[in-house]
C-alpha cells in the first residue's frame, strides 16, 4: 500500500544507479528514446521514471539555472552509468525528432519546441501524468479532481477519507508529489492500489491517452489561466479531456448549469456515468441544515452525509467535503456510506485556504486565503465566512472573457456585510475604482503593499473583527507565488500587536 509521506522528493531515495536500473523487472522502453521538456518537479519525476522503464533519456531545460537544482533535487549526480543527456539553455531540435516519446511539462505552453506540430503529426508526445498512466495498473483506482477553485481542498479531503477509513492512499499530482515521483517509488506496481490525483489544465492540454480514473471531478469553471487558453470554450474543452478515456460504469463528477461544461461534457464524456454537483443523481448540499444527499449515477439509492462536525471555515467547505465522499463511494471500495459521518470531523484544509493563523489580544482573528488567486475564490471565501471583517484585496488580477470587466463587481454584494476593504498592489486602485463603482457602502482604501494593507485594516478592524487577506489576484507583483503572500501575511499577523 501507499503512504503519502513515502513519496517525498529526497536525494536519499535515488541516490544510486542500482535504485534506478532495479526499479522495474520489465524495462518496457528498453532500446526507446524519450525526451523530457521542463526540468521542475514533474519533469524532474518524469525522467526519473523514464530511466527505470529502461529508456535512453535526454532531459531539456531553457532555464540554464535549473542545472544545479535538477542534480541536486533528484541525486542525479551519483547515477554516472545512466543512460541520460542534460541540456540546459539551447539545444538542437533533432533530439526531439529522434526521440521515440516527447514528455512535456505542465509548465512548458505547446506554442514552444514545434510540440503542437508534433501532436498533430501523430508523434508520442504525452504530458507527465500521462507518461506515469502508462504504467498503472488496471485494478488501480484512480480519483481525478480539478476545477478553478477548490481541487486543491477536495483532493486532500478525498484522501483523508480514504486514510481514515483504513486505506493508504497516495494523494499528489498537480499538488504536491507527481505521479511519476509516486509509479518511481512503487517499483512492484502492486502497491499502488488507490491514488486520489489533483489536475490542472495544464496538464490536460496535450490530450490524454493513458490516463483513465475511475471518477473524474471537474468542480467548477471559471475564468482563469485565459493567457494561456484564450477563451472560457477551450479552457472549458481542455478540463473536460479528464473523461476522454473513460468509458461503462466509470463515473465523472460535474457542476449544474454551467453553460462552457455542459457542451464540453457532451464532447468529451460520451459513456461515462454522470452525476452532479447541485442535482441528481450527484450531491445537494443544505447548508443551514449541514446535511448533504449522495446519489451515485450507477447505484439506485440516497445516502445521507452529516456536516454538522466539519471544522473547515467556510459554507462552501460543506460542498467540497460532501463532493470528497460522494467521489470516494464512487471508487467502488468496500465502504459503508454510512462510514464517511466518522470522518468529517477529521478533515482539515490545506494552509492558506481560509486559515485561522492568528486571534490577537484584541480578539481580531487573522485569516490567511492567500490561495484565493481569483475573484471567484474570493466570493465564495466570502459568503461562507460569518465574522464581520476587513477584507484585503489585490496583487495582479487576472484576464477575464467579459468585456468592460474585471469582475470585481461580483464581490460588492458579499462585501457590504463587512467592516471594510483595503486593495494593494499592481491591480490595487483598479479593484478599488470598480468596488466603488459598482456602489460599495463600506470603507474602501488603497495601500501600496501588503503591509501597507494590514497595517491600515489593524487600524479600522474592532475587537471581535477578522482581517482576511482574500486577494482574487495572483501574486507575482510582489511574492513569488501565493504561500509566500501566505506566509508573510501571517508574519505581519503575529507581529502586529
Amino acid at each position: 500500500m501507499l503512504k503519502a509521506s513515502s513519496f517525498k522528493v529526497s536525494s536519499k531515495l535515488v541516490n544510486s544507479h542500482t535504485k534506478i536500473q532495479s526499479c522495474y523487472l520489465e524495462q518496457d522502453l528498453k532500446g526507446q528514446k524519450v525526451a523530457i521538456i521542463g526540468l521542475g518537479k514533474s519533469g524532474s519525476a518524469a525522467t526519473k521514471l523514464a530511466l527505470a522503464r529502461g529508456a535512453s533519456v535526454t532531459a531539456i531545460d531553457q532555464n540554464e539555472n535549473s542545472k544545479s537544482t535538477f542534480h541536486i533535487n533528484n541525486g542525479l549526480l551519483d547515477l554516472k552509468n545512466a543512460d541520460l543527456k542534460t541540456f540546459f539553455g539551447n539545444f538542437d531540435d533533432k533530439i526531439l525528432k529522434e526521440a521515440d516519446i516527447v514528455v512535456v511539462s505542465p509548465g512548458v505552453p505547446l506554442e514552444r519546441y514545434g510540440i503542437q506540430s508534433m501532436i498533430c503529426s501523430g508523434k508520442e508526445v504525452l504530458s507527465e501524468l500521462d507518461f506515469a498512466a502508462q504504467v498503472i495498473p488496471s485494478y488501480t483506482k484512480v480519483l481525478a479532481v480539478t476545477g478553478t477553485n477548490g481541487k486543491s481542498t477536495v483532493t486532500t479531503f478525498a484522501g483523508q477519507i480514504l486514510n481514515h477509513l483504513g486505506f493508504e492512499t497516495f494523494v499528489g499530482g498537480n499538488l504536491g508529489v507527481p505521479l511519476s515521483e509516486a509509479v518511481f517509488h512503487s517499483p512492484d506496481r502492486r502497491s499502488l492500489e488507490v491514488a486520489v490525483v489533483e489536475v490542472s489544465s495544464y496538464q490536460l492540454e496535450i490530450p490524454p491517452k493513458y490516463f483513465c480514473p475511475s471518477v473524474a471531478v471537474i468542480l467548477n469553471l471559471t475564468s482563469d489561466h485565459l493567457e494561456r487558453h484564450h477563451t472560457m470554450k477551450n479552457y472549458a474543452a481542455i478540463k473536460c479531456r479528464i473523461f476522454s478515456q473513460m468509458r461503462g460504469k466509470k463515473i465523472g463528477v460535474v457542476p449544474l448549469g454551467n453553460s462552457y461544461l455542459d457542451e464540453a461534457v457532451m464532447n468529451h464524456a460520451d459513456g461515462v456515468s454522470l452525476a452532479w454537483i447541485g442535482g441528481s443523481p450527484g450531491v445537494n448540499v443544505d447548508v443551514e441544515a449541514k446535511i448533504a444527499e449522495l446519489k451515485l449515477p450507477t447505484i439506485d439509492c440516497f445516502s445521507q452525509l452529516q456536516l454538522s462536525e466539519l471544522k473547515a471555515v467556510g459554507k462552501h467547505n460543506y460542498t467540497n467535503a460532501a463532493v470528497a465522499a460522494l467521489s470516494v463511494l464512487g471508487l467502488g471500495i468496500e465502504i459503508k456510506a454510512e462510514a464517511f459521518s466518522s470522518t468529517i470531523s477529521k478533515l482539515t484544509t490545506l494552509p492558506h485556504r481560509m486559515q485561522v493563523v492568528h486571534v490577537d489580544d484584541d480578539g481580531i482573528v487573522w485569516v490567511d486565503d492567500s490561495k484565493a488567486t481569483n475573484v471567484e475564490a474570493t466570493y465564495f471565501g466570502l459568503i461562507g465566512f460569518e465574522l464581520k471583517s476587513v477584507v484585503l484585496l489585490g496583487g495582479v488580477a487576472k484576464e477575464v472573457e467579459m468585456e468592460g470587466s474585471n469582475g470585481f463587481e461580483q464581490l460588492v454584494e458579499p462585501l457590504r456585510h463587512h467592516r471594510g476593504v483595503i486593495t494593494f498592489g499592481f491591480s490595487g486602485k483598479m479593484i478599488q475604482r470598480t468596488l466603488c463603482a459598482y456602489g460599495l457602502t463600506i470603507p474602501c482604501l488603497n495601500a501600496e503593499t501588503l503591509k501597507d494593507a494590514v497595517r491600515l485594516a489593524r487600524c479600522i478592524a474592532q475587537r471581535g473583527d477578522a482581517i482576511v487577506l482574500s486577494p482574487g489576484c495572483a501574486s507575482f507583483d510582489e511574492f513569488r507565488n501565493f504561500e509566500q503572500r501566505g506566509r508573510i501575511f501571517q508574519e505581519l499577523a503575529i507581529s502586529s500587536e
